[in-house]
Parts: structure tokens; sequence; C-alpha cells
């Protein structure tokens, strides 16, 4: 498995957590690395331009396409990394991947409620997903995050969270999994989705 480096994100954390869970986990922002992995993890934290910017100013969109789109192997985006999977967002201008028909909306500031979202919530899942399906009762995950998924199909949704509104916490579409938490700083609950991406074997 190899966890993408394209400039943001908290690598370190998420091969900890990773390899923490038995999986053989590297990062790279080689091209040839990446197209042999047998699954990708797209980190990132902070401004959604940013993020465009940077994974543009090092060439991988190609691969990363290439990747998800024509070889079909399975790809987890981890908070922004998760938001880049869609078409755009209201915190910027520059495209996303586009290969989850969603674009990222600011969470809207209620009285009593700070944005951005930071801390624990749980996920109420909406329908059957590798990550999640066998998830403790009293599951818990970290956020820290200002916009949140707005899916398009809301049959990409996996599972939603609350903060003043309800909102996709996790989406998925075929092998492509995204989830607004933070796997990697989610302790038990989200070293069991990092084990659950690891083992995830897609149907041919």
């Amino acid at each position: 498995m190899i966890v993408v480096d394209y400039g943001v994100g908290n690598l370190s954390s998420v091969c900890n957590m990773l390899r923490k869970v038995g999986a053989e986990v590297s990062v790279s922002s080689d091209a040839e690395e990446i197209l042999a992995a047998d699954k990708l993890v797209l980190p990132g934290v902070g401004h959604f331009d940013h993020g465009m910017n940077r994974l543009d100013a090092s060439r991988l969109r190609g691969v990363l396409e290439r990747y998800a789109l024509e070889l079909r192997r399975p790809v987890l985006g981890i908070c922004l990394g998760a938001q880049i999977l869609g078409r755009g967002s209201e915190e910027g201008t520059a495209a996303g991947l586009g290969w989850i028909d969603m674009h990222c909306l600011r969470l809207p500031a209620l009285p009593g409620l700070r944005v951005p979202h930071m801390g624990w919530a749980p996920v109420s899942q909406r329908r059957p997903c590798p990550l999640l399906d066998g998830a403790a009762a009293d599951a818990r995950y970290y956020f820290v995050h200002s916009y949140y998924l707005d899916c398009a199909d809301q049959s990409d949704v996996v599972g939603t969270s609350e903060h003043g509104i309800e909102f996709a916490s996790v989406v998925q579409r075929g092998h492509i999994f995204g989830t607004q938490f933070h796997p990697e700083k989610s302790l038990r609950h989200g070293m069991a989705v990092m084990r659950a991406f690891s083992e995830y074997c897609p149907d041919e």
C-alpha cells in the first residue's frame, strides 16, 4: 500500500496507524511505485485549492486517474483527501478529481456551534460498506473540518454525522472511499477502519 505524498497531509500518522494493523505501507510520490501499489491512501489537511495546486504541481493527477479509473484499484481519501475526490469546493475555485459527483460546502455557523467542527462524533451508517461493517456500537471518530461532502447521488453516501446539520462523513463509489474524519487520529475505532481498508478486496 502507498500513502501518496503530494505535499499535504499527516503522512507519518497515517502510516503508523496502517502499520499497527499489519499493513505493508510506504510513502511515495513516484509514478511507477504508485501504479504498482495494491491500494492508495490520499491524506490531506488544509485548504482545498492548496491541496489541488500541490497535487497538480506534483504531476500526479494523471497517474492517480489511471490508477483509480483505468486500473480500478482501491483508493481511500482522508479529510481533504476525501474532499478532492469530488468536483470542487466552496473553499476555492480549483477543480477536484471528480471521481465522485460531490461538492464541498461550508458548515453553517449556527448559535452555540463552532466552525471548524473539531472533536469526536459518531457515524450513522446508511448502507453496507467494508470500512464500517462491524463497527462497534460506541464508535466515535475524530473530525477537524470547516467544509463537508455534499453528494449529488445519495447512493454514494455510506455514513452521516452531525454538526448543526447532518452531513456525509463516509462516501463510497465502487472501489473509491472517502472519510471526512481522521481514522489515523480516531484510536481503536479509526484502527478498525484502517484494518478494513487494508483487508479490502474488490470484486473482480
